[in-house]
């Protein structure tokens, strides 16, 4: 299966690299600076400089392939969709945001290639493993995801270093987030709905944040009491972030926020990720719940360390186009991250990450 990979960043470089070691991936990799090119290159990875934001240029690289992957910046999502569609290729993303998955869900209808957004973590994963165990109940009441990309040794008040996206990052804490409450869709704030938690003795915070439930509010709208998607950070960083996006208004000025977090934030490749799903309803006559839970830590590799994010993230979308490959997801039109099952998509080889037992 040839594949036009768009973005080689931390995330679409790992995604590059996973495929490329298989014999039924052909990957091409595009992006603006020949730099990040050139590393992939010397993997004997194959390489094209394109310019995204040239349409043309961009229909010709993506229509020589069966499929387009597309790493690029959230809001890039509906331009590379559109030239998917116009190329006759398969379109798989890992993007966030609400408003892009809504406008390839458009895009997607009566088309005769597939569209597959949200591949990643969360969305992507999280859905996956919530809509699974759902499925296990006569009757659902509340569903709760939890997500975080955290660092291993947090020194900073913030608590948090830089795991993944910036944009990514500021998206998910400035718009509003779908949930389910009382049966009914709402549009809930985001940095709201503070809980705390504790797992193998660790303490965490969660709140609510834009796009971490992909398509999962349509899919069980009328069917659930209560769903809702929060990220998981330690205690205090959503203090300091409110304080930063609210008191100091640097929610209108986004572009000054992400300087100062890029500037003074440092990065990090010592991550882990946490997955932590409940599902509670009525099974068998009897009220229960069950829960799923993941720790993904960093590791090192051949070509060096790999954080849990690349980790995760990029196995998401490779077990979504193997699958896809393999026949087991429909061939045209959009697809949802709950049309994966759980039991497929743990059996994958690049989603066998998510299956802790079997490193």
């Amino acid at each position: 299966m040839k594949i036009a990979l768009l973005g080689a960043g931390h995330i679409g470089t790992t995604i590059g690299r996973l495929l490329n070691d298989t014999d039924d991936f052909v990957v091409t990799v595009a992006d603006r600076d020949t730099g990040t090119l050139n590393a992939l290159a010397s993997l004997g990875i194959a390489t094209d400089v394109v310019d995204f934001s040239d349409s043309r240029a961009l229909f010709q690289f993506v229509a020589q392939a069966d499929a387009v992957v597309n790493a690029l910046p959230y809001d890039m999502a509906i331009h590379v969709a559109g030239v998917a569609k116009e190329a006759g290729v398969h379109y798989f993303d890992l993007t966030e945001d609400v408003q892009a998955t809504h406008a390839i869900h458009d895009l997607a209808r009566g088309a005769r290639t597939a569209f597959m957004p949200q591949c990643g973590l969360a969305p992507g994963f999280i859905g996956i493993a919530a809509h699974s165990l759902a499925k296990n109940f006569d009757e659902v009441h509340d569903v709760k995801m939890r997500v975080g990309a955290l660092p291993q040794f947090p020194t900073n008040s913030l608590k948090y270093n830089l795991t993944w996206s910036v944009d990514g990052l500021i998206n998910e804490y400035c718009h509003p987030c779908e949930a389910i409450r009382d049966g009914e869709l709402r549009s809930v704030e985001p940095l709201e709905g503070l809980e705390h938690f504790s797992l193998d003795g660790v303490e965490y915070e969660a709140f609510n944040t834009s796009g971490g439930l992909g398509t999962l509010c349509e899919t069980l709208k009328g069917r659930v009491r209560t769903l809702d998607y929060k990220s998981v950070r330690y205690p205090g960083h959503r203090s300091l972030m409110k304080f930063l996006l609210q008191e100091l208004q640097l929610s209108t000025r986004i572009d000054q926020l992400k300087d100062i977090l890029r500037a003074s934030v440092p990065t990090t490749m010592q991550d882990v990720v946490l997955v932590f799903v409940t599902v509670s309803g009525i099974r068998g006559g009897k009220l229960v719940q069950d829960t799923f839970m993941r720790k993904i830590f960093a590791a090192d590799g051949e070509a060096g360390r790999v954080s849990a994010i690349q980790i995760t993230t990029a196995a998401g979308v490779c077990a979504a186009l193997d699958i896809f490959r393999e026949k087991g997801l429909p061939q045209s039109g959009f697809i949802s991250q709950e049309q994966v099952s759980l039991d497929d998509f743990l059996a994958n080889r690049f989603g066998a990450v998510y299956d802790v037992e079997s490193r």
